[in-house]
């Protein structure tokens, strides 16, 4: 997986949503806490999730063949959008039951210390993970907002971790308050209602990674930036002389698709018109290095033309 994949962040959090899920069924096994059960299980879930993202960035990695002609590169985006359905359903469902379950049929939590200690453990844990997410990100978002970059970003492995992380670490305030108000009051409902509370957070974050990969799924244009300069690139002034229209995809996270029709003198000769179309490619390229599948159709300008070519219901280049 590239750099822009996040890997770092994904082994940091693997390795402590692994390490938590086991101190964290450990202490439910001596408590008996809902909260720690429901938080146990979400920790596994997201270790599997971890584990589906270093998996989809594999895959990903395959090389074209006839029957695929422009790679692999959407399995990350298919992955990240199993982690969303594993995040509704291992997680958020599961908690719910057992927020549900333990409000029902409280009991008192026994031995007290072990859910704190693991819950005061697990919070280090996750900052640390939570920590190197940012990190990672930091270094591709620029001067966009958080939720500009999680809404923007092609790679979805860093979004997906970042919510991940963020949605562990409330959920165990969540659990913390919980065990700490059940433990205050003698009365395990509060546990319960933690517990709940987990649920719904973890169902809240899952809609959001599967609107997101959803959208990543149905394929995305390059971003205005990356336009800008490919339009650039394309018009030399002598041969190119205009971008009639222009669609561009993204075929993975560091694969863009660029398609574009332009216009060229109606005198040029066809190997003028050749080896400006050549340059033109090279010039994408250089600007922007992940514009590996170009395709460019020379026409004489129209204004009529170009009007309707600007309409992707009506442009044949739009599919």
């Amino acid at each position: 997986m590239s750099a822009s994949g996040g890997t770092k962040a994904i082994v940091a959090a693997l390795a402590a949503n692994l390490a938590i899920a086991v101190a964290k069924f450990v202490a439910f096994i001596f408590s008996g806490s809902s909260s720690m059960l429901a938080e146990s299980v979400h920790s596994l879930a997201d270790s599997g999730n971890q584990g589906l993202l270093l998996l989809g960035g594999k895959k990903a990695q395959r090389e074209a063949t006839p029957q695929h002609p422009f790679g692999y590169g959407r399995e990350r985006y298919i992955y990240a959008f199993l982690v969303s359905i594993v995040l509704f359903s291992v997680g958020g469902m599961f908690a719910i039951y057992e927020g549900y379950e333990k409000i029902k049929d409280p009991h008192e939590i026994e031995h007290w210390y072990w859910p704190v200690g693991v819950l005061v453990f697990a919070i280090i844990a996750e900052t640390f993970s939570f920590r190197t997410a940012i990190k990672e990100s930091n270094l591709l978002r620029g001067n966009l907002s958080w939720t500009q970059f999680v809404r923007r970003a092609k790679a979805p492995e860093l979004p997906v971790v970042l919510l991940e992380d963020l949605g562990a670490l409330v959920g165990l305030v969540l659990a913390l308050g919980g065990v700490s108000i059940a433990l205050a009051t003698g009365d395990g409902v509060w546990d319960g209602i933690g517990t709940l509370c987990i649920g719904v957070l973890l169902i809240a974050i899952a809609i959001i990674l599967a609107a997101e990969t959803k959208s990543l799924l149905l394929g995305e244009a390059a971003g205005v930036d990356q336009v800008e300069k490919i339009e650039k690139a394309l018009v030399d002034g002598d041969t190119v002389t205009k971008v009639i229209h222009m669609r561009t995809l993204h075929l993975g996270p560091e694969e863009l698709l660029v398609a574009a029709k332009v216009a060229v003198q109606h005198d040029d000769t066809a190997a003028e018109v050749a080896a400006a179309i050549n340059a033109a490619e090279d010039r994408i390229r250089a600007a922007v290095p992940i514009a590996r599948v170009i395709y460019l159709e020379p026409d004489i300008f129209s204004e009529s033309a170009a009007a309707e070519g600007t309409n992707p219901a009506k442009s044949p280049g739009a599919h």
